[in-house]
């Protein structure tokens, strides 16, 4: 799950990955390819090719299969799907917003899933917009408190364009405008400093606070959407707390 109270979720969203790793591979290649179809196979200036390139990383796809993601949108007559872009948004449980980025061949089969889901878990799907003008679209990056000190961090983050960098007790978070993302990356690799994530993602404007009952719900939808072979990211404004997270994962 993407979104905020960044330091509670990773660790679950971690050992879902590790556990549907060929998933989360062939969601990635997908990503890519479709990056490459629309914006060409040069990193460099197709931005959208960048971000999925950093999202298959994150999960630990070896540079041999990215690169044969991009060799084969860059093929012609490679691959006879054509995937579109399409976002879902609704509500959970206790009026949770919840947005399903998808990629998917076929519309006629992913709405009518999607909405199947928000229903059976006690949510509904909403019309287009209706749920994302409260989310805003950001950089973020988490470091471990271990990694670099206020100092290295606040100099590192700031020269580079970040917007804001806050301290809990499990580390840094540094967040940014979309734009100055790539630009903070490499400043930290310069740096030999290694995040423990990085991503685009959209973070709401307000958080709503959940009691174990109620993400309990949440997180089964949230794990039913990114099971779903077309869903790419799923983003809430579920503010759920470490160790209610740590509970659903027990």
């Amino acid at each position: 799950m993407a979104g905020h109270s960044k330091w509670a979720n990773i660790k679950h969203r971690k050992a879902r990955q590790d556990a549907v790793k060929g998933k989360a591979w062939s969601k990635c290649s997908r990503a890519i390819m479709v990056a490459v179809k629309n914006g060409g196979p040069d990193s460099d200036t197709n931005l959208t090719l960048r971000y999925a390139i950093l999202d298959a990383k994150s999960v630990n796809m070896p540079k041999d299969t990215i690169l044969k993601a991009i060799a084969k949108a860059s093929g012609e007559g490679s691959d006879g799907a054509v995937f579109q872009e399409i976002r879902y948004e609704g509500y959970g449980a206790n009026g949770v917003a919840i947005i399903v980025d998808c990629l998917t061949d076929n519309v006629q089969r992913t709405g009518p899933d999607l909405r199947h889901a928000f229903e059976k878990h006690g949510g509904n799907l909403a019309k287009p917009g209706a749920v994302a003008f409260s989310f805003h679209t950001k950089g973020v990056i988490l470091l471990e408190s271990s990694a670099v000190t206020e100092d290295q961090v606040m100099e590192l983050a700031l020269e580079a364009g970040a917007e804001d960098v806050s301290e809990s007790d499990a580390g840094w978070e540094i967040t940014s405008e979309p734009s100055d993302f790539v630009t903070i990356l490499k400043a930290l690799e310069e740096a030999a400093v290694e995040p423990v994530s990085a991503e685009i993602t959209m973070i709401p404007d307000l958080q709503v606070k959940c009691d174990a009952n109620t993400a309990r719900k949440i997180m089964t939808m949230v794990d039913i959407f990114e099971d779903h072979d077309d869903v790419q990211k799923v983003y809430t404004n579920a503010d759920i707390s470490e160790e209610i997270m740590e509970s659903l994962d027990s």
